[in-house]
């Protein structure tokens, strides 16, 4: 469960830095607790202590109710804070090992220069900045202070990736990688699964007894009555009298009188229905009794009438295929697992190295297609996740992909056409910053791990169980 569901918006920007670096409890793990067994203490880093208030503080400043946190218990919110906490404690000590500084005239520039608080000719509006703080509910400490610990994290990261500047090859690479134009040879296979007509009454039949279980469907015995304002009151408005033989009819039910009685004291009209299987096909107020049916006896609203309802029985049944409804659903299922195994079997042969080139030509003589990809995020024909394999993949291999509409291809790479990247275009220094920011990103991994070995984290589960306590 993340965080994120209990910090509303505002609150969630100062953590996400946080998040990204470290999840502060696969440094230590849940440990028996301080050789000391200090309760007040729930985590320490080192030879600094987190005590029990300290998470409290957080929770505080970080609006989260009480409430939130009974509810979210068993879903180990109170680990969740307490990890973030830790982060946050960790990114403070490397903030202070780094001599890391944010003056207070810069944090001042930084309020004074926030486009939420200026006027429109640009001036520094006063009014509007304790307005923002009423509505957010937040102090001018707190807030400058969340305000100054985002800058320090983020000149810490800055100071980590500093000079990361990504050769020329990486990022023609990435140009590319990204941009190279893709022949392929594809076949559609819906031209070789077997067809609905092919499958017999007997391959249904084999797949129900197979799937047995999984395929009962429940069948119903029920009877009702339809009621309305013309055949309980003979009138044609919904009145008070009609409101209230409804209301008695529900007071009948409630005090065991039966279906048949109450229909014979209303002089309503009953209707028998046996073996009903639930179907789109059903009048409303059938499907819903259907839903309803283990509330067995009851009174229902439907459109303009009411329904008096009495289910006598229910079922578990095989599918029956006589029924052309049920057929044509189990027919669906095995056509879905014939394309499934057929699928299967074929990338089976792929895997193996037994489908060549001249399987290929043979398997799809006359049904062999042609497209050019343009570049990795060209998904006017497949799916994306597709159009990305098949830019992974070698040239004179085979893979199964499929599009938008879910329908299966089998394809070749035939071949890549790489295109010459403008140095001195836009587009080039575009991709110089997006490779220095996946070369950034590999850094602050690499630094992660480096925490991991600087810092000795050890969490106190008795501390951590007596929090929960106090909740409870």
């Amino acid at each position: 469960m993340s965080i994120g569901k209990y910090l509303n918006k505002n609150k969630i920007g100062a953590l996400i830095l946080i998040i990204v670096i470290i999840i502060a409890f696969g440094f230590g793990g849940f440990g028996g607790g301080f050789l000391s067994n200090n309760q007040n203490n729930i985590a320490k880093i080192d030879k600094t202590n987190i005590s029990t208030r300290d998470l409290i503080d957080y929770m505080n400043q970080n609006g989260i109710s009480q409430k939130t946190i009974k509810e979210n218990l068993n879903d180990n919110i109170i680990e969740e804070l307490l990890s973030n906490l830790v982060s946050t404690t960790l990114l403070k000590l490397e903030i202070k090992d780094f001599d890391i500084n944010y003056s207070q005239n810069s944090l001042s520039k930084k309020i004074r220069f926030n486009k939420n608080f200026l006027d429109e000719n640009g001036v520094f509006q006063r009014t509007k900045y304790e307005k923002f703080l009423l509505e957010n509910n937040i102090s001018a400490p707190i807030f400058e202070g969340r305000l100054k610990d985002r800058e320090l994290q983020k000149k810490l990261f800055d100071f980590i990736g500093a000079g990361t500047v990504s050769p020329q090859f990486l990022v023609t690479k990435l140009f590319k990688d990204e941009n190279r134009k893709l022949e392929i040879d594809f076949i559609n296979l819906e031209n070789f699964y077997p067809k609905n007509e092919e499958i017999s009454d007997q391959e249904l039949k084999k797949f129900i007894d197979e799937n047995a279980d999984q395929l009962k469907v429940e069948y119903i015995d029920f009877k009702y009555s339809i009621i309305n304002p013309q055949n309980l009151t003979g009138m044609n408005e919904f009145n008070q009298e009609f409101f209230d033989k409804i209301d008695e009819m529900e007071n009948d039910i409630l005090n065991g009188i039966d279906f048949n009685s109450i229909v014979s004291k209303f002089n309503l009209k009953q209707i028998t229905i046996n073996n009903y299987k639930y179907s789109d096909k059903s009048d409303s107020f059938i499907k819903k009794i259907f839903e309803e049916r283990n509330n067995y006896f009851d009174i229902i609203e439907n459109e303009e009438n009411f329904i008096l309802y009495k289910v006598e029985n229910i079922q578990e049944k095989k599918p029956d295929i006589n029924d052309q409804e049920t057929k044509d659903e189990i027919l669906n299922l095995v056509t879905q697992k014939n394309k499934f195994d057929y699928n299967r079997k074929l990338l089976e042969q792929i895997k193996n190295n037994k489908f060549t080139e001249n399987s290929f030509l043979k398997f799809g003589e006359g049904k062999i297609e042609n497209l050019t990809l343009n570049s990795v995020r060209d998904n006017n024909k497949f799916d994306i996740n597709s159009v990305q394999l098949l830019y992974s993949l070698p040239i004179n291999t085979f893979t199964l992909i499929n599009d938008e509409e879910d329908k299966i291809y089998l394809a070749k790479i035939k071949n890549f056409n790489d295109i010459d990247l403008d140095k001195n275009s836009d587009k080039y220094k575009l991709f110089i910053n997006k490779e220095n920011t996946r070369l950034r990103s590999s850094i602050i991994k690499s630094y992660d791990l480096l925490l991991n070995d600087k810092y000795n984290v050890v969490i106190n589960q008795i501390a951590i169980n007596n929090v929960k306590n106090s909740f409870q």
